[in-house]
């Protein structure tokens, strides 16, 4: 194969993977550390060429195919294709105390993310019900503070597009008093559900809460990032997942409780406001 060739096979196969990504041209860019003016040579320049060996590299790297790959020298792009064995903690935080969900939630700037919770929306917890969670611990209430002003700053950016699907009966322990929520006061209860429907208010549509019947569906508490990441939450850990066959599987099941939500993203921030609180 020659040079004009490569190159070429290079930029089909290059469009291929900004397609699959989700990304706009500018994420895309960045996720590659490169400007958006090269990419866009890359993609669109009168004559197609190679890019540079780092750039090439970043690519690999980034979306988990193999550099020959993306050269045609293979027709085995090399992604993997069954779970990894990457178990993040809660408890793993970098050097500015994010933890590996947050980290992914930033690295996926511009992709569509579809988000089931454990409990309650946590880009959405008061000061009230973050205090109640942590347990009397001030540096796990600190924390939680952070993260939750954090993933509320992302959610509120231009390019946010933020699917959330969950069971109502959620909210119905919640307001209730129920379950984990015992203890918690009716007043905390009643500002953290109005505080709910005010966010899913203030961002729809680019954030978008579905309902369905937790007696009719399960979901587990999970996070799919386009259809690059998804992390299953499993208790105080997370199981890191990158092959694009069950990521999509996910998405598929994902998108399949959105179909059977009884309570549509129009109404849920209507509904929520309803709740009476026990």
């Amino acid at each position: 194969m020659n040079k004009r060739e490569s190159s070429s096979l290079f930029r089909a196969r290059l469009t291929h993977l900004l397609a699959q990504s989700g990304l706009t041209q500018a994420a895309f860019a960045q996720a590659i550390s490169i400007d958006r003016s090269a990419l866009s040579q890359l993609l669109n320049g009168p004559d197609p060429r190679l890019p540079r060996a780092e750039t090439l590299l970043a690519i690999a790297a980034r979306f988990q195919v193999s550099t020959d790959w993306l050269l045609g020298l293979s027709e085995d792009s090399g992604a993997v294709t069954q779970t990894l064995d990457s178990v993040e903690t809660e408890a793993a935080l970098d050097d500015q105390s994010r933890t590996a969900m947050e980290r992914w939630h930033e690295d996926a700037t511009g992709q569509k993310i579809r988000y089931v919770p454990a409990q309650l929306p946590d880009l959405m917890r008061t000061p009230e019900v973050i205090a109640f969670q942590a347990q009397a611990s001030e540096q796990e209430r600190r924390r939680l503070q952070a993260q939750t002003q954090r993933r509320l700053r992302l959610s509120r950016a231009p390019e946010t597009d933020i699917e959330l699907c969950m069971p109502f009966q959620t909210f119905e322990i919640f307001a209730q008093g129920a379950g984990v929520w015992r203890g918690l006061s009716k007043g905390a209860r009643a500002a953290q559900l109005a505080q709910i429907a005010q966010t899913v208010d203030e961002l729809y549509p680019a954030f978008r809460m579905y309902l369905f019947d937790g007696r009719k569906r399960f979901a587990p508490p999970m996070t799919l990032f386009g259809y690059t990441r998804a992390a299953v939450y499993a208790g105080e850990v997370y199981l890191l997942i990158r092959s694009r066959r069950l990521i999509r599987d996910l998405a598929q099941g994902f998108d399949g409780h959105i179909r059977a939500a009884e309570i549509h993203a129009h109404e849920s921030a209507d509904w929520v406001r309803g709740l009476g609180v026990g």
